[in-house]
């Protein structure tokens, strides 16, 4: 049984950069009241990274990957409470994400790994998965899915609006907040592209600071075919897989160049989304691993015609706002409030959403309807 409002939570998010989990309690009516708790972070193997990178196109079991990421992701939370000494039957429920292997709107299809059942006869505890399916059966492109939780927490503590918080994952997204306007869309790459360059070429996951990308200068006529893309010809909501575009444009550039292209590319994309906005932001916070790529935040502040700060300057914890979301996301979808909107993620009206798993049940209970 799950107890009445306020809930406790625990959000799971593995994003798109495959990098690994990031585990993160929260405690919220599903609406303002927000407390946020301890978080922590859990690695993928590299032989699992290299795994996941490959799918769905790879011959590999996927049922076994499945099963492997859902239980690194349960271990994820058997460490996050041993580490921070959290009682788990304090938890009311789990907003299991799962790993995102496939995106594509365009025909109605999105593909996350995670056994929500498997996780709920694990823990004990209830899970909440499956968070995009319903969006996707109204007409939605099933992502971004944070905005509900952005707005959250810039209402918890008065920021200035209209406010634009940029999520720089896999894949960058913004959420605009302005009074009850709540929009968003993918700009455009993130961090994929660049962690895929600098894994090939320098032999190392992501550009530590973005001091690869500092050495190299950009590209510009690189940088104006990638940019050439039909996707920022496309108004909002909208939104991108991992892979919807190819480094092949600085293929020929030195490791330090391309990386400074490439990264170039993912300000200069953010940037023409910015000119697409309902309404111009009077300030952007960045939030997602992009936050802490120097160079990147640099691009993105001589792009952009208003302050960029990160998500640290308003004392919030960066690696662990995704995951909050789908605690926040996990509650709503218990308690069948709207997960995503017409202008979130072009869905034909306001839909909850998720699955929701009982432990040591074979029936699953659905909040989406």
């Amino acid at each position: 049984m799950i107890a009445p409002g306020p809930f406790r939570a625990i959000g799971l998010m593995s994003g798109t950069s495959m990098d690994g989990i990031d585990a993160a309690v929260l405690e919220t009516d599903g609406e303002a009241q927000l407390t946020i708790g301890p978080h922590a972070s859990t690695g993928y193997p590299a032989d699992l990274r290299r795994t996941l990178l490959r799918l769905p196109s790879s011959s590999v079991d996927v049922p076994s990957i499945e099963r492997e990421v859902t239980d690194l992701q349960c271990h994820a939370v058997s460490a996050l409470c041993a580490s921070r000494h959290i009682d788990l039957t304090t938890i009311d429920v789990i907003g299991f994400h799962g790993q995102t292997i496939l995106h594509a709107p365009e025909e109605g299809r999105t593909w996350q790994l995670g056994d929500g059942q498997r996780m709920a006869d694990s823990l004990g505890k209830v899970v909440v998965n499956n968070f995009r399916r319903n969006d996707m059966n109204h007409g939605g492109q099933g992502a971004p899915f944070a905005p509900a939780y952005h707005r959250a927490l810039v209402r918890s503590i008065g920021i200035p609006q209209p406010i634009a918080i940029l999520n720089i994952g896999g894949v960058s997204n913004v959420t605009l907040i302005d009074g009850e306007l709540l929009y968003a869309c993918d700009c455009g790459p993130g961090n994929a592209l660049i962690d895929d360059w600098v894994s090939v070429h320098c032999g190392v996951p992501y550009d530590d600071g973005g001091k690869i990308a500092a050495a190299g200068r950009i590209n510009d006529y690189a940088l104006t075919m990638l940019l050439s893309s039909a996707y920022f010809r496309q108004r909002g909501p909208k939104s991108l897989d991992r892979n919807a575009f190819s480094a092949g444009p600085v293929a020929e550039l030195s490791p330090q160049d391309g990386a400074a292209t490439l990264a170039a590319f993912t300000a200069a994309a953010i940037a023409a989304e910015a000119q697409r906005l309902p309404c111009a932001p009077k300030e952007w916070i960045v939030v997602g691993g992009g936050r802490l790529n120097g160079y990147l935040l640099a691009e993105l502040r001589r792009r952009l015609s208003v302050p960029v700060r990160i998500a640290e300057d308003l004392r919030w914890i960066g690696d662990a706002i995704e995951a909050q979301a789908f605690g926040y996301l996990a509650v709503r979808s218990i308690l069948k409030l709207p997960l995503s909107w017409p202008g979130t993620t072009g869905v034909s009206e306001p839909v909850s959403g998720g699955v929701l798993w009982n432990p040591n049940a074979r029936i699953a209970g659905t909040s989406s309807i």
